[in-house]
């Protein structure tokens, strides 16, 4: 048996082990699940499974520093409803087998009062099938692609501006709005075979092949892929004017070099992902100049309580916050404005349901801006566009709130 790592990030006894006896065992259970609920002086325990190890475990781990950060601040500010909060969190391997099995376990023997999502659609689909069943509010952090909105789910809610089809809906309109001697003739196009990395390339793919750009390269590759070669070089033949890249860390960062070592020099680059990854220009040989990639999030955004977050992360880490912090800081910051607008905290089905109501039909103020979402829980919102320039990642479009000019053509890197 996998052990559980229980993080108690409670201002109260550490040395005082939380027994929980509200146990569901199964789906069916009805008006049973969640009889036995915390008292007052007990605290909310929330569970969440994330890819710690395995093909996710780079951005999970950033979910993870999210997640404690928040709740670390929740409890030094009273807690919710005058409860502190406890994380349990749990390692899924990065496996859809068994992020389900994790969550089962955290509903039916840990007893959870709450749960958060894991990180990326392939784990997303499966869990939110299990907190669908069991009547679970299920806000989630990194699931943005098409698929995640079609299942039916009705409990489900993605607490980032958009999903990932229009991602790059900002830079698409920018592209098809320059002269045409400067727009690119052509695309090259390569994507890990995840639903997120796809849907994050193809909607920006799609919006100017319709409109006449010619994509000569359209490749798919496995998550666990680490030779790039072979693709880099049939990107580096084709001389596309214009990368577009669906990552999402490592291969990213591998792709890059390949490219790199093939001497291809592209007019434009726009990869998901990775670029918004701290550790990526290091990784990369500091060759980012010109670099494009959508982004939920920046540390410069003007929205009231994303100051607080950035002084509150960045005394803990020594460090300002990427969009994965961001994403898992606002999973919580949704959940906790149900709880206390709702009132309740626990696992019993009326809980669930009122907390699910409460947030079809109202508006949540974030880190990442205002959400409120549509019946299948997709955020009405857009992404920002940022860019390296002068060696900084810095937000380009849309104009209203950019920090610096779009460059184009890209320098070499």
């Amino acid at each position: 048996m996998r052990a559980t790592r229980r993080l108690t990030v409670a201002a109260v006894a550490a040395t005082t082990a939380l027994t929980l006896s509200a146990c569901l065992a199964s789906p069916d259970q009805g008006d049973d699940q969640g009889a036995e609920s915390g008292g007052p002086d007990d605290p909310i325990v929330i569970g969440v499974s994330l890819p710690l190890t395995g093909d996710f475990a780079e951005p999970g781990k950033g979910v993870q520093r999210g997640y404690e950060a928040w709740a670390a601040h929740v409890n030094e500010n009273g807690g919710l409803l005058d409860r502190q909060v406890e994380l349990v969190i749990v390692d899924d391997q990065s496996s859809a087998d068994r992020v389900a099995s994790d969550y089962e376990r955290l509903i039916n023997q840990d007893g959870v009062d709450l749960i958060f999502g894991p990180f990326s659609t392939r784990l997303v689909v499966p869990a939110a099938q299990v907190a669908q069943d069991y009547g679970f509010l299920f806000v989630e952090p990194a699931g943005a692609a098409a698929e995640v909105f079609e299942q039916g789910f009705d409990n489900l809610f993605y607490a980032a501006p958009a999903i990932a089809d229009d991602h790059y809906n900002h830079l698409a309109d920018h592209i098809l709005a320059l002269p045409e001697d400067e727009r690119p003739e052509t695309i090259a196009v390569a994507s890990m075979d995840d639903p997120f990395a796809q849907g994050t390339a193809y909607g920006l793919r799609d919006a100017l092949a319709a409109e006449g750009i010619e994509v000569v390269v359209d490749e798919v590759y496995p998550p666990n892929t680490t030779d790039f070669s072979g693709i880099a070089a049939k990107i580096a033949d084709s001389g596309a004017d214009l990368l577009v890249v669906g990552s999402q860390y490592q291969d990213g960062v591998n792709l890059v070099v390949a490219l790199q070592q093939q001497g291809y020099q592209p007019e434009m680059a726009a990869i998901s992902g990775a670029p918004t990854n701290a550790e990526f220009p290091a990784a990369i040989g500091d060759k980012t100049e010109g670099i494009l990639a959508p982004t939920g999030y920046t540390p410069d955004a003007p929205y009231p309580s994303n100051e607080e977050f950035v002084a509150a992360y960045s005394e803990e880490h020594d460090a300002e916050p990427a969009e994965d912090e961001a994403n898992a800081w606002t999973t919580g910051q949704v959940v906790a404005a149900a709880v206390e607008a709702v009132g309740c905290a626990d696992a019993s089905p009326e809980c669930q349901q009122q907390l699910i109501d409460w947030l079809h039909g109202n508006e949540v103020e974030t880190v990442v801006g205002p959400l409120s979402w549509d019946a299948q829980g997709r955020p009405q919102s857009a992404h920002l566009i940022q860019q390296y320039v002068d060696g900084e990642i810095t937000i380009v479009l849309p104009d209203d709130v950019k920090e610096a000019d779009l460059v184009h053509p890209k320098p070499e890197w």
